[in-house]
């Protein structure tokens, strides 16, 4: 009737929502921080529900689910000795729930598109500020000249050969960079083979047709979600045009209200991705350590008020 999925953590990558300074707090006084239990999709900083319910069942026996779920994490926790239960990226309808069972609400902060009734890219354009209209039109136009094909991949077009292309383009990308290769090959060969239909992939290719870099949208519902990219080559202004520019061109094409192009990223609200709070729920069991890091997380709330104000006032839309 119901399930909320978790996981038993001994580390804080792939989560987006960062608390290493919480588990170095921790250390340095001489308690364990991990394990911790974490509600999330790994390696996804998407919004999506975490109390899930079958859609049949009435308000009442719903409730009743969600704080059952709630009570056998509670018990979960206690059964593998967390520290603390975290949900991630939940959506504000939600919160309610977590707050009710002693969870505090983090905001966090992330760049999204929204489709104003644009028909075509050349809408989108036009709704732009001279200054940020010039900046796209420009970075496009650069762009233009590397003689590039650029392609939307999705359904039958998708083919065993694009998922390894896409495996070896990630793990290129992320060579010599720190990062750290969370998925494998047979991670992309199962999405491209259950999922194409709920998959998009942004190819560019040369003059003889060889693939120089590509970058993985999903879909869902009426929105897009930008994940992963990858490149053989540099190309100048190629990431903004395969992670951004081909994503808002697919999302107005297919009629789609929202694009999410991932976590972080100042540069996105240049390019007309406007900041948005996202949410996050924590329970830490330790009293004294549920202060502290309460407080920090009240304070940082102001803080992030105050930078939603300053973004407001460079609004990349005409007023």
């Amino acid at each position: 009737m119901g399930a909320l999925c978790s996981y038993v953590k001994t580390d804080s990558y792939g989560e987006y929502i960062f608390d290493w300074e919480w588990a170095r707090a921790y250390h340095q006084y001489g308690h364990a921080y991990y394990p911790k239990l974490v509600a999330a999709v790994p390696f996804t900083p998407a919004t999506g529900p975490k109390l899930l319910v079958r859609r049949d069942v009435d308000d009442g026996t719903s409730d009743r689910v969600r704080r059952a779920l709630l009570d056998a994490a509670e018990d979960m926790g206690t059964d593998y000795g967390v520290s603390s239960s975290h949900a991630l990226f939940v959506p504000g309808e939600e919160l309610g729930e977590f707050s009710a069972r002693g969870y505090t609400v983090r905001h966090s902060l992330q760049f999204h598109w929204h489709n104003r009734g644009y028909e075509t890219f050349s809408d989108y354009l036009g709704a732009l500020s001279g200054k940020r209209r010039r900046q796209v039109s420009r970075e496009r136009r650069q762009l233009g000249g590397e003689g590039l094909e650029i392609l939307h991949l999705t359904g039958d077009e998708l083919l065993p050969e694009h998922a390894a292309l896409m495996h070896r383009l990630y793990l290129s990308t992320l060579d010599g960079k720190w990062g750290v290769p969370y998925l494998n090959g047979a991670f992309f060969d199962e999405v491209f083979s259950t999922m194409r239909d709920r998959t998009m992939l942004a190819l560019a290719r040369d003059r003889a047709s060889r693939p120089v870099a590509a970058a993985l949208f999903f879909l869902k519902g009426s929105s897009l979600f930008g994940r992963y990219w990858g490149t053989r080559e540099q190309r100048r202004n190629l990431h903004f045009e395969l992670c951004y520019y081909q994503g808002i061109d697919f999302a107005i094409k297919r009629g789609f209200t929202l694009f999410e192009a991932g976590a972080q990223g100042e540069h996105k609200l240049a390019r007309g991705f406007l900041p948005t709070l996202t949410y996050s729920a924590h329970k830490i069991r330790d009293p004294a350590f549920r202060r502290a890091i309460g407080e920090y997380i009240e304070s940082e709330k102001e803080m992030l008020a105050g930078v939603m104000e300053e973004y407001a006032s460079h609004d990349p839309y005409k007023g």
